[in-house]
């Protein structure tokens, strides 16, 4: 058996992992002025990288937003294309080691699929991801470099701009500790600093994705989500989930490659699916 190509186009950036023996390997990131670009030149420098000829490439699966660009197959090697939301859930699962998960991808927006063994589904998402962060910030710290606002971030006091209901109650409400946040950028004033601005925002952005993720669980009966994307590689993320895991009693998993898992994703619904054939 050759080796099996996941290909995450999105519309400036590709995400592509080699599955070998069913393992992945090597995985990288190749970003772009447009999908087509991106794709190739993630692909080609996979294969130069990674010392593999052409011959050796047993298929490409393709899914991500960009997949729709392209319509032949890659450098003539048999493509197929895999449904976004699947790949996540797929990716997610084995990177986790968990079947009963939601799986929260955090990309420019962010989804939510449930994942229920062999059952996946759509269960939602919210407008609010890494596409919100480079915006904002963009027009707030005159810089869309997400590593950029992280450093920043890492200097500022989120007390400076969010308001705890400890900011507004004498007594904790039911089910909320007095550090919970009250409200979002409500402490903030008209003369704050970039890195405490750039604070609030990560948090924001991050707050209101994993608060989303627990609503989009109601019903449900999962306590595990899975965190996936370019997003869950902040260092932020570690102290905003472990209070919200602590908040609404659920889990929060980031797994080894969390950013490559709908490209690992996509490389596995190929393998399956020729198993079961």
């Amino acid at each position: 058996m050759g080796i099996i190509i996941g290909i995450d186009v999105g519309i400036s950036t590709t995400k592509i992992v080699g599955l070998r023996d069913g393992k992945p390997t090597a995985p990288i990131r190749i970003t772009a002025a447009d999908p087509i670009t991106s794709l190739y030149g993630a692909f080609g420098k996979y294969l130069h990288d990674n010392e593999i000829g052409l011959q050796q490439v047993e298929h490409v699966m393709l899914t991500g937003v960009g997949a729709a660009y392209v319509k032949n197959d890659v450098y003539g090697v048999a493509t197929s294309r895999c449904d976004e939301f699947v790949a996540d859930a797929m990716g997610a699962r084995y990177e986790s080691h968990l079947d009963h998960v939601i799986v929260v991808s955090m990309g420019t927006g962010t989804s939510f699929v449930m994942a229920d063994g062999d059952n996946i589904r759509h269960i939602g998402g919210i407008g609010i991801g890494g596409g919100t962060l480079q915006g904002l910030s963009r027009i707030l710290l005159n810089t869309s470099d997400i590593r950029q606002v992280s450093a920043l971030a890492m200097q500022g006091d989120i007390t400076h701009i969010n308001l705890t209901i400890g900011d507004i109650s004498a007594q904790p409400l039911p089910g909320l500790p007095m550090e919970a946040t009250a409200s979002i950028f409500a402490r903030a004033k008209s003369d704050a600093s970039k890195e405490d601005i750039a604070c609030g925002l990560i948090s924001m952005v991050i707050q209101s994705i994993g608060s989303a993720a627990v609503l989009a669980a109601q019903g449900t009966g999962c306590r595990d989500m899975v965190l996936i994307g370019n997003l869950s590689l902040l260092p932020q993320c570690k102290d905003i989930f472990r209070a919200l895991e602590k908040l609404y009693d659920v889990r929060f998993h980031t797994p080894k490659y969390s950013e490559f898992c709908t490209a690992i994703g996509a490389a596995l619904t190929y393998r399956l699916k020729n198993q079961n054939h």
